[in-house]
């Protein structure tokens, strides 16, 4: 819930998504209610196949519910048209994907500049807020460097650096840690409680147990159904 009592940043009244294919009908999510405060750190855990990234998606604009109704920052997404929810994405929505997705042949520096070029922003605003994106997760230093001269847990700083330059509303996070070996994605999960920290609403989907526990709320999916939701004690160092 949100936190000071008001409306919640997130708010999700009975999703529901079915996808149709071939005469068969998956039901990816089944009547899911949830809402997220801001400020808070939630984490969507269950196992693979359950929904947590179609729930993701959802809440990312990507994709649309079959049934039910999704709020964000009180606004009924359903009545926005495509231009708006071009810019909601843009604007309001941070993602930090699994697989990184920063552009191979654009330096450190270019890939975080990029979101910030579609919103019209001048050069000197771009620049500024890249490079204050780049020290806040220790890459400043790389920022000429290609993805590729970079290890896994440096791309997804980069790519978490990304997310956070158009200081958007809620940061969304899909299995951030995935493609990096348990020194490294310990790493990204204390960069993001120090976001967290800092002020940032944050949004995880995850199958490990062990980073759930860094969120001070986790939702646990199973075939679709929210089947528990907790809060979790906070980890200390």
């Amino acid at each position: 819930m949100a936190q000071d009592g008001s409306q919640p940043l997130i708010k999700l009244d009975g999703v529901t998504k079915v996808f149709f294919t071939d005469e068969v009908e998956t039901h990816a999510l089944a009547g899911i209610h949830l809402n997220i405060g801001k400020g808070e750190y939630v984490a969507i855990a269950g196992p693979s196949g359950c929904g947590k990234s179609t729930l993701l998606s959802i809440l990312g604009l990507l994709d649309s519910p079959t049934e039910g109704q999704y709020f964000l920052n009180n606004r009924p997404v359903a009545e926005l048209p495509a231009s708006e929810r071009a810019r909601v994405r843009n604007r309001e929505i941070g993602f930090i994907f699994q697989s990184f997705n920063l552009i191979g042949d654009l330096t450190v520096f270019e890939n975080v500049e990029l979101p910030l070029t579609y919103r019209g922003m001048k050069a000197a605003e771009r620049k500024q807020r890249a490079e204050a994106a780049l020290e806040r997760v220790g890459m400043a230093h790389r920022s000429k460097h290609l993805p590729s001269q970079l290890s896994g847990g440096q791309q997804q700083r980069v790519a978490v650096a990304r997310a956070v330059a158009g200081e958007p509303l809620i940061l969304l996070a899909d299995e951030p840690t995935g493609n990096l070996d348990s020194r490294s994605g310990e790493a990204v999960m204390d960069l993001l409680k120090e976001l967290h920290r800092a002020g940032a609403t944050i949004c995880m989907v995850t199958h490990d147990p062990r980073y759930a526990r860094h969120a001070e709320r986790s939702i646990h999916l199973f075939d679709g159904r929210v089947v528990e939701e907790r809060t979790e004690m906070a980890i200390t160092e």
